[in-house]
């Protein structure tokens, strides 16, 4: 019998940050849009630094750091209501990890038009990369029905996006077809 490796110690959450904030920042962007998307990255951040010391060694951060930037988009959506209305031209404030799906601005607008459990699914199945156990995890149901709401998804995708023949169909992790 072997003796088991003792598992790796936890990086520090500055390294996190940097290996993760491109992929939370693009779920935030597809669930609530590029102007609200900022705010919701830096409170999954600042929610995330607190319990990240206790979360457990070895545990799937990418997993837990979408959960918490679903759940600081649900708050957005919420709260969409009680905030004051945005302003015709928004000063443009550039982010420090650049602009995770600059380029895809289509297709970043064609899922923000999908229903809220089929842009959900799409974004956290193929722009998170999560599993659908995980996505459903998330949206409250099975992993059957988020494969549904995926699939759903992309199908409105397809179908609006057919008239953009120049759009390139992928995200950082896996591809739209």
């Amino acid at each position: 019998m072997e003796p088991r490796q003792p598992p790796e110690p936890k990086k520090p959450f500055e390294t996190v940050v940097q290996e993760q904030g491109a992929t939370v920042l693009r779920v935030c962007r597809a669930v609530l849009g590029v102007h609200e998307a900022d705010d919701a990255w830096s409170e999954t951040f600042l929610a995330a630094l607190q319990a990240y010391p206790e979360l457990p060694i070895g545990a799937n951060v990418e997993a837990w750091l979408v959960t918490i930037a679903h759940r600081k988009c649900i708050d957005h959506l919420r709260a969409g209501n009680r905030r004051a209305l945005p302003v015709e031209q928004p000063p443009e404030q550039p982010s420090r990890l650049g602009i995770p799906g600059d380029g895809h601005a289509e297709l970043f607008d064609a899922v923000g038009h999908l229903p809220p459990k089929q842009r959900q699914a799409v974004a956290y199945h193929y722009i998170a990369g999560l599993p659908y156990k995980d996505v459903a995890a998330l949206l409250g149901g099975t992993p059957e029905a988020a494969r549904r709401a995926g699939a759903d998804g992309v199908k409105a995708l397809r179908i609006a996006l057919a008239e953009l023949p120049t759009l390139v169909h992928s995200a950082s992790k896996g591809e739209i077809r």
